[in-house]
């Protein structure tokens, strides 16, 4: 008897995440993720096979073969390395991702506590805000200065600063939105195929859970016990299976909307700096205020980021203020030499 063609689909995933897990496992150096690898392909092929069980044999004899963006995504594997493309591994489905977020997951530093289990975090809304700022202070500054050198009256100063401004942070949250939706549409999708593994065969998602754990330094006995203690919590199921076999962290996912207000208000805020000083100077100060206010405001957002690069906070604040200065100089410069090209 034919099976339905949800069968066939399961059947088709399966059988091909078994053929990129032994892909990936060929090209992995790191003989404990290889490892790892190699038993989720064996999971997958005994779902596989269980799956195969409810079709006919003309249904079985389909030839199966990656698809180009698996096939892709094994290339750059053998390249790059497996961790570097976690994200696209994750998009495919590719379970065993979070092992690679674990402290030494290089094999030199073992796994002694649980807690040691959850992936490390990418980072933050502090960081992000940031950043947001540095980017509109940088890119509105140059942009001031470049019309500066070419002889603009503060009139047009002031006009290119706040298009600049309003420009910029609507790109940004523009942009901000869609990463967003994006990341949460995968997790979405992620999470209702895991939901559903869950409830058709949870002893598997057990086991493929337990060889994940196992890759991160648990004794195969204290991997399965782990295993066993979350998949009899579907809510913490769910989650392990979400951080663990997909590398994704539901926690750090926030509202698109949410995320496109802060960016436009971050880049806004470092926007801003260069333009003030043309709403209340005019003539060469306005341009040398707005200058100095922008290497003081450089100077701060370099400090700042040494709270997350770990780095000294005077060496950070200057060499960002000398890779704006030289974004600044370079624009007057270009600006200088449009300006002299047109009215001559």
């Amino acid at each position: 008897m034919d099976g339905t063609s949800d069968q066939v689909a399961a059947w088709r995933e399966e059988a091909r995440g078994a053929l990129l897990y032994r892909a990936l496992a060929a090209q992995e150096s790191d003989h404990r993720m290889a490892y790892m690898l190699e038993r989720l392909a064996e999971q997958a092929e005994e779902q596989a096979a269980l799956w195969a069980g409810h079709l006919s044999p003309a249904q079985r004899a389909e030839p199966l073969r990656l698809g180009i963006r698996a096939r892709l995504a094994v290339w750059l594997a053998g390249h790059f390395g497996v961790r570097p493309v976690r994200g696209v591994l994750s998009a495919l489905k590719v379970r065993g991702m979070g092992a690679y977020g674990t402290p030494g997951y290089d094999g030199h530093v073992a796994i002694n506590d649980i807690g040691q289990l959850q992936p490390v975090s990418g980072g933050g809304n502090l960081r992000a805000a940031v950043f947001g700022a540095n980017d509109g202070l940088v890119s509105n500054t140059a942009l001031i200065l470049g019309m500066a050198g070419a002889a603009s009256d503060e009139a047009v100063l002031l006009t290119a600063g706040v298009a600049g401004l309003l420009a910029g942070a609507l790109s940004m949250a523009a942009g901000e939105y869609i990463s967003v939706r994006s990341q949460r549409e995968v997790l979405e999708n992620q999470l209702a195929l895991e939901r559903a593994e869950l409830e058709e065969y949870p002893d598997a998602e057990r086991r493929e859970l337990a060889v994940i754990y196992e890759a991160k330094g648990l004794s195969p006995e204290e991997a399965d016990r782990v295993a066993r203690r979350l998949i009899s919590n579907p809510r913490l199921a769910l989650d392990a299976m979400a951080r663990e076999e997909l590398g994704l962290n539901p926690d750090e996912l926030g509202s698109p909307i949410g995320a496109a207000v802060a960016s436009f208000l971050s880049f806004a805020a470092g926007a801003a700096v260069p333009v003030l000083p043309l709403l209340f100077l005019s003539g060469p100060a306005a341009v040398t205020v707005c200058a100095l206010a922008a290497a003081v405001s450089l100077f701060l957002v370099g400090a700042t980021l040494s709270l997350f690069t770990g780095r000294g906070a005077l060496l950070s604040g200057l060499r960002m203020l000398g890779i704006g200065s030289a974004a600044g100089v370079t624009t007057w410069l270009i600006g200088s030499a449009l300006g002299v090209s047109i009215t001559g």
